[in-house]
């Protein structure tokens, strides 16, 4: 009998940690109590990656114990066992790495020629053939109005080489809700998925400040990074004497193994003000503008992990000023160095995931490696209804 019972044991506790489970963490600044967002959270076990949303939330499901890693470039490391998550929803705290002072670090060369040479370096160290399964999120917003929206999984296979990088894209599920409008269907596809990733890949929003004019443009500086000893942080602000609408750029990099970790880059409110022509390319007025893409390295690969890109500009349309803001993101959630196989008639070859018909076979939106925030689903169920 006493074999019987330790038999059902076994079988129904094998079951248990061989079904998926959901859980959610919510990341928060152990100081502060804030959210933290962009944390990049691993699920070992499956490989699965995750970032954080602006709430500090991420969700992925669990299939048996595993170890998950959280990350952040401004906070300090953990690794937890998922055996804590008792909870669907658990606070986790991470404690602030601001706690030291600047060391700003002198260089013998120029801070723009070691960019150029962090660009190069990485070009070459990105793990090429690969295949990136991308979960991709684009909100577009018309007169101060959501108007359209599209979200997608999709399988991104890289290869070539650097600089010349080329992306083949097949589309498992995707959704689009909102009217396309011909005249603006030009604006809609800012984003363009079939050459998105080769950019990100060849670090190409990085090539204002390679121009030689950049260096009167520019003030650069060189720090070491507040928590890991490995990495230095660039900034390259521009400078008082500029009257042109430029970035103010951060890059985060691994100063040993040479190659890019993090980079953002925004307008800010100085810049914006002191601009003499705020009139961007294709006659857009533009007074918002932010960028950011993370990348990771193991100890075999190194990839893409997450990016992020907004803009507001005002366009005219038949001699009508119209206001359109669009934001895209863009998350890794599995990275593999095989190889997929497919029909050339299932390449996906359109410029965006508004010229697709939906193709909804789970809610894949709801464990999707980022997440939408409550205010990011209001607008989403509007759009949709």
């Amino acid at each position: 009998m006493k074999y019987f019972i330790a038999f059902v044991f076994l079988f129904f506790s094998s079951h248990l940690y061989s079904q998926e489970v959901e859980k959610s963490i919510i990341l928060k600044d152990a100081d502060t109590n804030l959210a933290i967002e962009d944390a990049t959270v691993l699920v070992l076990k499956t490989k699965q990656l995750n970032l954080s949303n602006a709430e500090g939330k991420v969700s992925f499901l669990l299939k048996g114990i595993s170890n998950i890693q959280i990350t952040h470039t401004s906070y300090v490391s953990q690794t937890i066992r998922s055996t804590i998550l008792k909870e669907k929803e658990t606070v986790i705290f991470l404690k602030s790495s601001f706690n030291k002072l600047d060391e700003i670090i002198l260089t013998k060369q120029h801070p723009q020629k070691i960019l150029a040479s962090l660009i190069e370096n990485s070009s070459k160290k990105l793990t090429v053939p690969a295949r990136l399964k991308v979960y991709s999120r684009e909100f577009f917003k018309r007169n101060g109005v959501y108007s359209n929206y599209n979200d997608g999984l999709m399988n991104f296979q890289l290869s070539g080489k650097p600089n010349d990088f080329s992306t083949t894209i097949l589309v498992e599920q995707n959704r689009s809700f909102g009217l396309v409008e011909d005249y603006i269907m030009d604006e809609l596809v800012g984003y363009n998925l079939n050459n998105i990733m080769q950019n990100y890949y060849n670090f190409k929003y990085l090539n204002p400040l390679l121009e030689p004019k950049a260096k009167k443009e520019y003030d650069f500086l060189v720090k070491a990074h507040p928590v890991n000893e490995d990495y230095y942080v660039m900034t390259a602000i521009p400078a008082d004497i500029s009257s042109a609408m430029l970035d103010d750029y951060t890059i985060t990099y691994d100063r040993k193994r040479k190659i890019i970790i993090e980079v953002s880059s925004e307008i800010s409110p100085t810049s914006f003000a002191k601009a003499k022509d705020k009139t961007g390319k294709n006659g857009k007025h533009i007074y918002k503008s932010f960028f950011k893409t993370m990348y990771r390295f193991d100890s075999n690969n190194y990839y893409l992990i997450g990016s992020k890109e907004e803009i507001g500009y005002e366009k005219i349309f038949k001699n009508k000023t119209t206001d359109i803001e669009v934001r895209n993101y863009f998350i890794t959630t599995n990275f593999s160095n095989q190889n997929y196989s497919f029909k050339e008639s299932e390449v996906f070859k359109d410029k965006t995931l508004f010229n697709k018909k939906n193709t909804i076979l789970s809610n894949y939106w709801e464990i999707s490696g980022m997440v939408a925030t409550e205010e990011e689903e209001k607008i989403i169920l509007s759009i949709d209804d």
